[in-house]
């Protein structure tokens, strides 16, 4: 009975602090939700080849510009979708930081992981996203697409690491006595230091 009253109380007690938790995880705003809903059709679309998907999300009018400068059209990156040459598309995750409305108009802001197969490779690209919206016959349809690949730094400590002499001493000129601090002996007094 004690066991059975016991592993109740266990239960009730996680379920308890797992309500809370929730409870105090910060809540999105309605627009971020709202649109995260659309970049997560957007990655699941592309990583399907979903082409009606794609022309559910897509305007007639998209110009999207890719993190390379390449500028293309609905239609082009919908035909990307079955190209068989070139990077095959691994994973893509797209996260909202940013949602601005106005009036039929959103621009929506985020970062991005791409991961592409290239010759049984993955490589991964990072970088934030602009994507314009417009509202039309009651849906969202984007109508401007810009990426940004973020290249990313090389640690400060890493880069100074690398650049430290392993020299026993600094950077001297021969032939000129430094005193305590030189590895050559001193010049005898009135000797010539030109001569050998």
């Amino acid at each position: 009975m004690k066991s059975v009253f016991f592993s109740l109380a266990a239960s009730a007690v996680l379920l308890g602090s797992l309500a809370m938790a929730q409870q105090d995880a910060p809540q999105q705003p309605p627009e971020i939700v709202q649109f995260q809903k659309l970049e997560d059709q957007w990655s699941e679309a592309i990583a399907k080849r979903d082409q009606y998907q794609l022309e559910l999300l897509m305007s007639p009018i998209l110009v999207n510009i890719s993190s390379t400068g390449e500028v293309t059209t609905r239609n082009q990156q919908i035909a990307q979708l079955y190209e068989k040459a070139g990077p095959q598309l691994a994973s893509m995750e797209q996260r909202v930081v940013n949602v601005r409305t106005f009036e039929d108009t959103a621009v929506v802001d985020g970062t991005y992981i791409i991961k592409w197969k290239v010759n049984n490779q993955v490589q991964e690209e990072r970088g934030i996203f602009t994507h314009v919206f417009q509202h039309a016959r009651g849906n969202w349809i984007c109508v401007h697409a810009q990426r940004t690949a973020v290249v990313e730094k090389v640690d400060q400590k890493q880069k100074s690491a690398s650049k430290k002499s392993t020299a026993e001493l600094p950077f001297h000129i021969p032939l000129i006595h430094q005193g305590a601090q030189s590895s050559q002996p001193a010049p005898a007094p009135g000797a010539d230091s030109k001569s050998p």
